[in-house]
């Protein structure tokens, strides 16, 4: 069993935050495969599916972000989960929009969520950072990520989206390299194609091939030709 965590902050004030990417990852993935509906418990909101043959909870914790592993470690309790099976999907301020990684394990880099967790349950779960750029000053953070996704930013992260719920079952099958590559061909630009074969001979046969016709001239006639 899996436990799947996404960061946020509950209600509706907060739906479009960057700061709720985490809450959007894991509502595309409930919507992506057909899990129960969404209940009230540890702290939070969960539901339960399968992804392939793993059988997986979403959690989304609705103490606000600082207090997160509350109900993340409520949650590991009452399902006997250990450390090493949670991934807890969160913004990530230091990679550039658009981009994702997977990490397991390792300090918190400040994240409030991540800093309440480690403090519940030690710091051997994964993470799946999603990145949503930096404003570019400290002091500018907080309203940042308490401020919704500009429109611009719709694409990449619709795009995102789709990538993470179609590679969720590799992620709870611990097939991390396939998770990560599931994402990327969905944030990928479509390249153009290249000319098939058959197509590139074809407009090589277009140029002309057939020789000038013979000078049939007789020597006189050349000679005439030339000063006229």
């Amino acid at each position: 069993m899996k436990l799947f965590v996404g960061l946020g902050n509950p209600g509706a004030k907060y739906a479009g935050n960057r700061h709720n990417i985490g809450f959007m990852a894991l509502d595309a993935i409930a919507s992506a495969h057909g899990f129960a509906p969404w209940r009230s418990k540890f702290q939070g909101q969960v539901s339960e599916g399968r992804l392939g043959g793993t059988r997986v909870v979403l959690l989304k914790p609705e103490t606000f972000m600082n207090l997160s592993g509350q109900s993340v470690g409520e949650a590991m309790r009452f399902f006997k989960i250990d450390p090493p099976d949670v991934i807890v999907f969160h913004d990530e301020l230091d990679l550039a929009p658009g981009k994702l990684r997977l990490k397991q394990g390792g300090g918190h880099a400040g994240h409030n969520g991540l800093r309440s967790i480690h403090g519940h349950i030690g710091e051997d779960y994964a993470r799946v950072r999603l990145g949503i750029g930096h404003p570019g000053h400290k002091d500018r953070v907080a309203a940042y990520v308490l401020s919704d996704f500009a429109s611009a930013d719709q694409d990449w992260l619709d795009d995102m989206m789709r990538g993470i719920a179609e590679g969720a079952p590799m992620l709870a099958a611990g097939e991390g390299p396939k998770f990560l590559n599931a994402v990327a061909q969905r944030m990928a630009p479509a390249r153009p194609a290249k000319p098939a074969p058959a197509a590139r001979e074809a407009s090589a046969s277009t140029k002309p091939d057939t020789a000038p016709a013979p000078d049939t001239r007789s020597a006189l006639e050349k000679l005439m030709d030339r000063f006229r």
